[in-house]
């Protein structure tokens, strides 16, 4: 969360960020001292559902315009589904203006009751500066993955996310066992822990499938790189890491047509009904062995990648909005 004081200068100058750590920020003591933290600033921006609400709460009363960016969408079930909903209208509607990173969460804050919601991808993080790996280098790196994930002589599939049910992991083990029969069953590895990891591991043991769960893994972008293709089963997915990750580095993607992904990637990659395991499991078995379609798919890809916002660009959007709520005059 961020408070940008009483300016001095236009722009991002003079800002600051309450230093509250998330539980502390649920009790009074803490709101208010949020809530003088916040006092004299120009403008508050909060990301995240949950900080959005605790800044609302903060400035219940004051004039000072609150922005709100919704990164993602929550997940709730049973009792917990009206709550979430609740929170959802509550921080929409206090909003002064909200930012989403993909056309479907502009249309839900609408839905429900913001005043102005407007859509603000984030940019891909760039790559540190300085020379790349020569060919022969990031080629020795791949194998070495390769051999080191037993993917030697075989496809190797990769997925990346926190193994939760709204992941989609349950239809990917279904695909995994259709593509289990196929003459050289390609192995997929899942980088991500979880509370699902148990099942799915149970259900890995009991059908034998050619599965392997890694964990945690700080590696995720060499996962990626060595991987023939990248597999995105998600129920939703706003901004996708992992499929910006796979563009930007060539790897084909297949994916649920979903929430943002569609027009993330554009034609850069293959997308399929969410749910439906025949389907991608189909999919996947005909771009492994098609070669020049994945080479095609890999091209489009980095293209779309090209096409994505700037950091510049993500900081310009957000510091013209700052400006429109502070300028002289503006309403709120």
């Amino acid at each position: 969360m961020r408070a940008a004081r009483r300016r001095p200068a236009p722009g991002l100058r003079g800002r600051r960020r309450p230093p509250h750590p998330r539980r502390a920020q649920q009790r009074p003591a803490a709101l208010a001292s949020l809530r003088g933290a916040c006092a004299d600033a120009d403008l508050v921006h909060a990301h995240g559902l949950h900080a959005g609400m605790r800044a609302a709460l903060a400035l219940g009363g004051l004039r000072t315009p609150l922005v709100v960016t919704w990164h993602t969408r929550a997940y709730a079930e049973g009792a917990r589904a009206p709550l979430l909903r609740l929170l959802e209208k509550r921080v929409a509607r206090a909003a002064s203006v909200v930012l989403a990173p993909s056309s479907d969460l502009v249309l839900r804050a609408r839905r429900r009751g913001a005043r102005d919601a407007r859509y603000a991808p984030t940019a891909f993080p760039a790559p540190p500066a300085g020379p790349g790996a020569a060919p022969a280098d990031a080629e020795a790196r791949r194998n070495k993955t390769r051999a080191e994930l037993g993917a030697v002589g075989r496809p190797l599939l990769v997925a990346v996310g926190s193994l939760e049910r709204h992941r989609g992991y349950g239809t990917l083990l279904d695909a995994a066992r259709e593509w289990a029969r196929a003459e050289t069953p390609p192995l997929l590895v899942v980088a991500g822990e979880g509370p699902e990891r148990s099942g799915l591991q149970a259900r890995i043991w009991a059908e034998e499938l050619p599965v392997r769960l890694l964990g945690r893994r700080e590696d995720a972008a060499e996962l990626i790189a060595a991987a023939d293709l990248a597999v995105l089963p998600s129920r939703w997915e706003a901004r996708s890491v992992l499929a910006q990750q796979a563009l930007a580095a060539g790897v084909p993607l297949v994916a649920s047509r979903v929430g943002g992904i569609p027009e993330l990637v554009g034609d850069g990659a293959a997308l399929v009904p969410y749910g439906d395991p025949v389907a991608l499991a189909a999919t996947v078995l005909r771009l492994l062995d098609d070669a020049p379609a994945r080479r095609a798919l890999a091209r489009r890809g980095l293209r779309q990648a090209a096409s994505w916002p700037t950091e510049d660009a993500m900081v310009a959007q957000v510091l013209s909005v700052y400006d429109e709520l502070t300028s002289p005059g503006a309403g709120l």
